[in-house]
């Protein structure tokens, strides 16, 4: 492997993220109970959410807004400003979440420091990121943070021209086979999966990966060896 650049999902595979959007939207639910079951809530927000990536992106804020649009349409718009001012405080938590590492995050960045250029390749909002980014203590370690509208393969494509190097010299590094993997090997890059214990809906895929490029650990520790031959 000819590897000069090593990209990192933020959430879920540096830090913990997805539990405590699951928190909030147990949170949700019971508010709202009194109009649906929890399954369905859980699916009709989900559908919502799905719907406003486009305008909104991914993120906190954006999860807010979905929140109170489910909110309007499944109280069909006799929600009370009360309500709504509980589901922004829900959101405010989310927000205020401390930072949890995942096992062995700055041992393995500080193994791979000095023999690789390593990256933040994460989606959501700047603003949000960059504060998580922060209170991690782990900006250090990178040599560039891109917080990306999404992970398709053109952004990857536009991350690694603005990065100098080809697809054959990036590797990414997450938790996602649908944004952190499968972009990055259509376009001729290396991919590591690791599996976090909770995945949003949305990012789940049926595929099973069988490519020169990719592999699959259970630990992110695991990735050492294959990178420090």
């Amino acid at each position: 492997m000819n590897i000069k650049i090593i990209a990192f999902d933020a959430d879920d595979t540096l830090w913990a993220n997805e539990p405590y959007f699951q928190n909030t939207e147990k949170k949700f639910c019971w508010l709202l109970e009194e109009y649906l079951p929890q399954q369905d809530l859980s699916r009709e927000l989900l559908k919502i959410e799905i719907a406003n990536l486009a305008l909104y992106g991914y993120g906190i804020k954006g999860y807010i807004l979905s929140m109170i649009e489910a909110a309007l349409k499944v109280s069909d718009n006799t929600i009370s400003a009360e309500a709504i001012e509980k589901i922004i405080g829900f959101g405010k938590e989310l927000l205020n979440e401390p930072i949890e590492l995942l096992d062995n995050v700055e041992e393995v960045l500080k193994a791979l420091k000095g023999h690789y250029r390593l990256v933040v390749a994460t989606k959501g909002d700047l603003l949000d990121q960059e504060r998580k980014l922060k209170k991690s203590g782990l900006s250090h370690y990178f040599h560039h943070i891109e917080i990306m509208s999404d992970k398709g393969e053109s952004d990857y494509h536009k991350l690694i021209k603005h990065l100098d190097i080809t697809p054959d010299q990036f590797m990414m590094i997450g938790n996602s086979v649908k944004s952190d993997i499968i972009p990055v090997l259509n376009i001729g890059g290396h991919a590591i999966h690791i599996p976090y214990h909770t995945t949003w809906a949305h990012e789940h895929v049926e595929t099973k990966l069988d490519h020169e490029n990719f592999r699959h650990v259970e630990h992110l520790k695991e990735v050492l060896p294959m990178l420090l031959k």
